[in-house]
């Protein structure tokens, strides 16, 4: 797979890259990642990338121009056309669903937005699609990217080095990961729970499920109803091809 990122801050994410299960990836040459600079396309001497909106208000936009001109050029520069993905409070919500499709895609284009936000024009014939990390707002999309590279590296085979180890995360199975230990058996008085301990896999299995299913409960039972919506949807379909 193949990453392009657009942004003005490239410094932000230059060490994401180059460390951790990222860095291990982009050097085994499981991804390529490579930035480029927004501003090294404005047309004056003072690189300007942004200016007052129409209408007035606060803040500055992000014109067409220097944004227009980094993503043609950027799309020339590899054979395979990337799908354009804005970072923007107003996108799709990122889910592990949405991860895995991107995963299997060849090659991605994420735009990061910076100041007030994009001129509309971007948005309208730039995007093919637009995501966003959460309800909140930051202060570029520099983070929201860095975010979408690590959930979407840790999917491409070969990348975690234990091919199991992205499908048992939480989510990967519509549900919270299950309680998780390590040596020392006791610590300070808390044990690990002696099934864990017993060699009896399938008896680990369960309990790990049990968990997993409780947990979800508790903390997240959204889960539980999209889940069933999942489960009814699929049934719905097995029985047209019946």
């Amino acid at each position: 797979m193949r990453i392009d990122v657009l942004t003005l801050f490239p410094e932000i994410i230059e060490p994401f890259i180059g460390s951790s299960i990222v860095g291990r990836a982009c050097d085994a040459g499981i991804v390529t990642i490579r930035l480029t600079n927004i501003r090294d396309f404005a047309t004056d001497k003072h690189r300007t990338v942004d200016d007052r909106p129409f209408g007035g208000g606060p803040g500055m936009v992000m014109m067409c121009g220097p944004v227009f001109d980094a993503v043609e050029h950027v799309t020339a520069k590899h054979k395979a056309t990337p799908v354009r993905i804005l970072l923007t409070p107003q996108g799709e919500p990122l889910t592990h669903d949405r991860v895995r499709q991107l995963a299997r895609l060849e090659r991605l284009l994420l735009i990061c937005g910076h100041y007030e936000g994009f001129d509309e024009r971007i948005r309208t014939n730039l995007a093919d699609r637009e995501i966003s990390i959460g309800d909140y707002v930051l202060s570029g999309g520099e983070p929201a990217a860095i975010v979408l590279i690590d959930t979407i590296v840790r999917m491409l085979p070969g990348a975690l080095g234990h091919e199991e180890a992205a499908a048992n995360d939480s989510f990967a199975n519509g549900l919270l990961e299950c309680p998780q230990y390590t040596r020392p058996r006791d610590f300070r008085g808390d044990v690990v729970p002696e099934v864990l301990l017993s060699g009896h896999h399938e008896a680990i299995a369960e309990w790990r499920a049990r968990q997993s299913m409780k947990r979800t409960r508790a903390r997240r039972p959204d889960l539980l109803d999209t889940q069933k919506s999942r489960e009814d949807e699929s049934r719905e379909e097995n029985t047209k091809r019946e």
